[in-house]
């Protein structure tokens, strides 16, 4: 049998996960998600997230599970990719889940819990592939959508998927942090939110940890794009518990990427802070072009227990990046290439030897942001 409860990150308070709101009552601090594990991990008559249940959400009776067939996605190996990084790398493509990006990992988990605890409404606040996600998902459970946008900041392809999927679209003045502000107002009116400030969110997003490790049980490195930081939060999370449970030959050191218009948390990292400082993001990579990411505590942790570190590259490493992956013929979005830009100036500033085994993780395809700018030098 396995229990699960809610725990403040800050002062530690637990509480039941019959509850909606995800910030602390004492102090205000993010809540997460926790598990006493028992001998059952894995429902093998599954395939994907939901391989997982014991691991993410135990307690989630399998009628309420919302799903579409998300997770189970490609491990590639390119030698042109390779060639280009600098040393042998692998690239685990979640922008093949249903509606084309990581987000529906999480996603998944995330509507389910709503529909548990009985929620009729669901909101977010997106640069394009979370609200894509939250609609689809939300429409198959038979909720009520409401997304808010920066307004013009949008890929017309991610706000085309919204609103097909029949989602409420509000447009905000600002930056993805100002949607996130007057999201949260909704939530006080009941909605339930399915922004990373969700716990339930992170639990499914782990389980590409566990798709890597099933690949390449020695992993030396992932590589992950960090805008909002909940896929490093989740990440870190899978690693830990792993760990934890003495199922990891070793630690893999984890390795968050952004861009250097928007890198709040690269700046936290460098200059020892023992906080994050907001800024106005400015990036072609629209799905990590956030600027107060609210998961930074989460994600922090993880890069400190994985002796991992944190890096920014420019636009123009990003889309150089970018131009090799899509020639390879495996395509991405600008944000995922993030990854293996990160990976080669890592490489060659002489921070990863070239006989390491490491994992950079693509998360959007290419259709995300086909407008973006491409050229024709790799």
């Amino acid at each position: 049998m396995v229990f699960s409860s809610l725990r403040c990150i800050d002062c530690g308070h637990m509480y039941g996960i019959d509850r909606s709101r995800y910030r602390c009552d004492r102090c205000g601090g993010l809540l997460e998600v926790t598990h006493e594990f028992g001998d059952q991990l894995y429902d093998f008559r599954k395939r994907g997230v939901w391989k997982y249940r014991y691991l993410i959400h135990p307690a989630l009776p399998e009628s309420l599970t919302v799903s579409r067939n998300e997770g189970a996605t490609t491990m590639y190996r390119s030698d042109r990719v390779s060639q280009y990084a600098g040393i042998s790398l692998h690239l685990k493509h979640d922008g093949e889940n249903p509606t084309g990006s990581f987000k529906d990992r999480g996603m998944t988990v995330a509507v389910s819990e709503a529909l548990r605890l009985g929620m009729k409404r669901t909101v977010c606040a997106s640069t394009g592939n979370t609200a894509a996600s939250a609609a689809s998902y939300s429409a198959v459970a038979g909720m009520e959508c409401t997304v808010y946008v920066p307004a013009g900041k949008v890929s017309q392809s991610k706000m085309a998927q919204t609103l097909a999927y029949g989602a409420r679209v509000v447009e905000v003045d600002g930056t993805f942090d100002n949607a996130l502000e007057e999201s949260l107002d909704l939530v006080e009116d009941g909605s339930y939110t399915l922004n990373s400030i969700n716990p339930w969110r992170v639990e499914g997003q782990k389980t590409v940890l566990y798709e890597i490790l099933e690949c390449m049980s020695d992993v030396d490195i992932i590589s992950v794009p960090a805008g909002n930081l909940g896929n490093t939060s989740a990440i870190g999370k899978a690693i830990m518990e792993l760990d934890t449970l003495g199922l990891l030959k070793k630690v893999p050191r984890l390795v968050a990427v952004q861009a250097e218009g928007a890198a709040p948390f690269y700046r936290m990292w460098v200059e020892h802070s023992e906080s994050i400082s907001r800024v106005e993001p400015v990036t072609v990579a629209s799905a990590i072009r956030i600027g107060n990411p609210v998961s930074w505590k989460k994600a922090r942790r993880a890069i400190e227990y994985t002796s991992g570190t944190v890096v920014s590259v420019s636009d123009e490493e990003i889309l150089e990046a970018k131009r090799c992956i899509d020639r390879a013929g495996i395509g991405c979005e600008p944000a995922s290439a993030a990854s293996v830009a990160g990976i080669r100036k890592m490489v060659q500033e002489g921070e990863i030897s070239r006989d390491e085994r490491v994992v950079a993780i693509l998360t959007g395809n290419l259709l995300k942001d086909p407008m973006s700018p491409v050229g024709n030098k790799v």
